[in-house]
């Protein structure tokens, strides 16, 4: 759970902008752009904001996620069967070229209650489809991530150091979130001297951290040597 608090966020940037009073950049437009900065986060971080559900499956072999939680952006892992008929099983990403090769008739089997594999095309990230097809009793454990949720704070609450609404992603993303708020106020004044370069270099910024987050994750997750 993040700690780092959304004035504390605001606070900053309002620092670094060099407007005390607010007069240019009002506390609820850089909230604003606070929240914009999640949708780019999730873009560029699918796994910033995962969370774990029961989806309960449309019969036939194809599913949409926005079905069951209509905040999912991309599947992310199908876990297990949780249906009380099933037999709990794991289910296993297989590929589907290598299944309508052996099987081109396996989308009209029967649904079934528990399912053995699932297929995922990145080009259909809220989709997926399901072997055996599901019957509408099957229920699967996923893994999906989503648009954090944004904030409406006040302008008098955004200015109260004693706000306690936190940001809505790891710790780790505060300083993304500040270039990205910075690169949208410097963009509004782009007109202005240096604006533009600076616009430019703090998107930059932004972009590098989640990219370069991405990549010590990757080499020190569990199991890679």
């Amino acid at each position: 759970m993040a700690a780092v608090k959304v004035v504390e966020v605001v606070a900053r940037a309002k620092t670094l902008l060099q407007d005390t009073t607010s007069v240019r950049w009002p506390l609820t437009e850089l909230q604003l752009w606070l929240n914009d900065s999640y949708r780019d986060i999730i873009n560029l971080r699918p796994d910033a904001n995962t969370q774990t559900g029961t989806f309960t499956c449309a019969v036939g072999p194809r599913q949409n996620v926005t079905s069951v939680f209509s905040s999912a952006l991309r599947l992310i892992d199908v876990v297990r069967n949780v249906a009380a008929a099933s037999d709990k099983s794991a289910i296993r990403l297989t590929n589907r070229n290598m299944l309508d090769d052996q099987r081109s008739t396996w989308y009209g089997d029967t649904p079934v209650v528990t399912v053995q594999h699932y297929m995922f095309d990145p080009r259909l990230p809220k989709e997926f489809l399901v072997y055996p097809p599901a019957a509408a009793t099957a229920q699967l454990e996923i893994v999906y991530s989503s648009v954090p949720q944004g904030h409406s704070l006040t302008e008098v609450e955004l200015g109260n150091p004693l706000t306690t609404d936190t940001i809505s992603v790891d710790d780790s993303y505060a300083g993304a979130i500040l270039d990205y708020i910075l690169y949208r106020a410097y963009s509004k004044d782009a007109e202005y001297a240096g604006n533009s370069q600076r616009a430019v270099a703090h998107l930059q910024a932004f972009q590098a951290a989640l990219t370069g987050k991405g990549q010590v994750e990757a080499a020190s997750q569990p199991g890679v040597a």
